[in-house]
């Protein structure tokens, strides 16, 4: 599985999909179209901003509110390589592995990356390391069968192959 290396775009506690992805903009399942809106309600700059490959971090209960995978459709959309909280929804936690959006949980690091830090995640180990800071924590690494799905591209996919 590959690793994840950017710049952190930083969110607090209890950020639900309708933050991620606010309902008026439901009407489509287009991740281009969705990530032009990502978090727009509370970080109007989110999509001129964000890069391919940057990060996402985030405090506790990243993804609660409605059962709906647009949010981590959006965000992967976005461009964003891995969503690194203290601790995930459970909807939005398999959702966004069944869409290929890599996440982890790591309290440590959830409370000390900051804002525009560059952050390198490997995927294998759990291994998430501050470039900027050259701090590293030991984050929850995903299962094999977990990393199949995501380097798939989502479960469809991991299903199409014949995995």
């Amino acid at each position: 599985m590959k690793a994840a290396h950017g710049t952190v775009f930083r969110y607090g506690d209890n950020i639900d999909t309708d933050v991620i992805i606010p309902a008026r903009y439901l009407v489509t399942s287009d991740p281009k179209e969705l990530a032009v809106h990502c978090m727009e309600d509370i970080d109007k700059s989110f999509p001129e901003r964000v890069h391919e490959g940057d990060l996402m971090v985030a405090g506790k209960n990243f993804g609660c509110g409605s059962s709906r995978e647009h949010a981590p459709i959006a965000i992967k959309g976005s461009g964003i390589s891995c969503v690194i909280a203290e601790t995930f929804a459970r909807i939005f936690y398999r959702n966004a592995i069944n869409i290929g959006l890599p996440i982890i949980e790591c309290a440590e690091a959830s409370r000390e990356i900051k804002e525009g830090d560059e952050v390198r995640v490997d995927f294998d180990s759990g291994i998430i390391t501050d470039v900027t800071t050259n701090k590293t924590y030991k984050g929850q690494a995903f299962p094999a069968f977990m990393q199949g799905i995501i380097d798939a591209g989502g479960l469809l996919s991991y299903i199409n192959q014949g995995k």
